[in-house]
Order: C-alpha cells, then structure tokens, then sequence
C-alpha cells in the first residue's frame, strides 16, 4: 500500500526515495554533513525497497521486476523478487548491479566499506514475512527485530564511522525498540495482511483473541495488552538513550531524533488510551521536539 501523501512517479528509485519524507524523523535531516544525508539516503534507499518487495507495495506496472531480471509471470511471487534482489546486492560487493537504487548504495558500500550482512539480514527479514505470521513468544519477536529493525542503526553507526561493540549494543536496543512501536501503531493494518507481531502468549496473558483485533476500536483487554508491549518498548528506548550521550556534534542530535521519535509515538499511543485499532496513534511535532529537548538533555 502506497504510503499517505506519496504519489508514484513511475521511476523505482523516485519513487522508493520520496518515501522519505513520509517518515515520522527525516532519514537524512539537512543538517549532516552532505556525504552523510547521500549515504544515509542510499541505504535508506534498499532498506525502503525491500520492505515494499516484502509487502506487495511495489509501483503498479512491474518496473522493479523488470530491472531485477524477473519475469512477468513471476513478478507478483515476493520470494522470487527477494531471490532476485539478493543476487542484485551481492553483484554491489562483486560486479555492478542493475537495480539503480543498488547503483546508489554501491557508491556508499566502497567509500564506507559496508559489508553485506546489515543488508542481507534486512532481506531475510521480509523473506521471513512471508513464512512466518505469528510469533509466540516475546524473545521470537526480539529474533525476529534482529533481522529486521537492528540493522539499519548499525549501518547509520557505520556510515558516520562511530561503530563500537558499546554503541551497537544500546543502538541494537533502540531499534528494536522503534520496532515494536511501530508494531503497535500498525496493528490494524497488520492483520490486514494476516500478520499479528502481538507475541502469542501475551496475547493469552491478557485473554485476547484474534477477531478483537479486527474492531473498529479496542476493547480492555487489547488496550492493556498494548500498554504492556508499549511499557516493554519504553525500557528499551530507556536502556539504549545513552547512546546519544556517547557520540557528539551533528550525529547527537540525529540519534537524539530517533529516540524521541520512539517515545513520542509511545505518548501518542498512551493519549489515544492505548487504542490502536482506528487507525496508527501520531504524536505531534511539538511532542516530538519535546522529546527532542528531553532526550539531549539525558533525562528521562
């Protein structure tokens, strides 16, 4: 599904890069340094197209197939399109891709020396979204966030040239953390495509069914079920703040974007009282420019 206020241009790279504007903190604020956004852009670049491969929201018209080298016939199968795009990244470290977008991110892997396994487990990740539609327990869905969520802060640590075993830790927290926020803002829209990120034994902790999740508006046990995955989320943005403390400068106040960006979203969700189910709960931009403030300060 096309994202809110995104139009498509008919041009995949276009396309995929527009969607940056629709995140809730921009991707590559204008105050990095210039090599920063162009890198922090390729990489937002694969990140925003494999999720689309992964989610069917690819423009209309099968270009990305076609560049890929998929077929038309095979253009719809999303495995056979993560096939494809995996042999499109590992020709970024040996040869020359053909998808412009990994034309894009080869730029950056030979000028930050990358390595492929950020990317590589950001496929696996929507390649699991196709196998895997519940997960039973809290620490399947941590598994799960390590694909899919922790990746890209240890690829914005690596652009910026800050990566350290510490600092990959609390940013691993962070990430996940993000995660399952957006897990809960988009419960509704999950189950739309048959997938529940809710782990299952939560779920029978707080005696909710599937079908409540498929109301117009959440009954009282949904509602203390997201709270509880929304406290869980709120300790690890806790556990990971320190990140921001660790580094200086320009980087500080990105990261300090990303962990308030989390926690505003979690505010919003606690105003909405915890229902989730009409539509994704958004803080406003002045609760995130709060949190921004609360953030650099290292409190909360």
């Amino acid at each position: 599904m096309t994202e809110a206020g995104t139009a498509r241009t008919g041009d995949p790279e276009r396309d995929t890069l527009d969607k940056a504007a629709e995140e809730n903190f921009p991707v590559a604020p204008f105050f990095l340094p210039r090599v920063w956004r162009t890198d922090l852009m390729a990489v937002y670049g694969f990140a925003r197209l494999v999720d689309d491969i992964g989610d069917g929201d690819l423009a209309p018209g099968g270009a990305d197939a076609r560049l890929l080298g998929v077929s038309p016939q095979e253009a719809e199968d999303r495995l056979v399109l993560l096939d494809a795009f995996e042999a499109d990244l590992h020709r970024v470290f040996e040869s020359a891709p053909r998808h412009p977008l990994l034309t894009r991110l080869q730029a950056t892997v030979q000028r930050v020396g990358l390595t492929p396994q950020p990317f590589l487990d950001l496929i696996a990740a929507n390649r699991q979204d196709q196998l895997v539609r519940r997960y039973e327990t809290y620490d399947d869905l941590l598994a799960y966030c390590e694909l899919s969520a922790n990746p890209v802060g240890r690829l914005v640590l690596a652009v910026t040239g800050t990566s350290t075993p510490e600092r990959v830790r609390r940013s691993d927290m962070i990430c996940t953390a993000l995660q399952i926020v957006e897990h809960l803002q988009d419960v509704a829209e999950d189950l739309g495509r048959d997938r529940i990120y809710l782990p299952l034994e939560d779920m029978k902790r707080f005696h909710v069914q599937e079908a409540d999740l498929a109301t117009h508006t959440a009954g009282a046990s949904v509602r203390a079920l997201v709270a509880y995955e929304a406290e869980r989320a709120r300790d690890l943005l806790n556990e990971g703040a320190p990140l921001v403390g660790s580094v200086h400068g320009r980087l500080r106040l990105l990261l300090a974007g990303f962990v308030a960006g989390g926690r505003a979203a979690i505010e919003a969700i606690v105003a909405a009282e915890h229902d989730v189910l009409p539509g994704p709960p958004k803080p406003s931009r002045l609760q995130l420019l709060r949190e921004v403030g609360v953030t650099l300060r290292g409190e909360g």
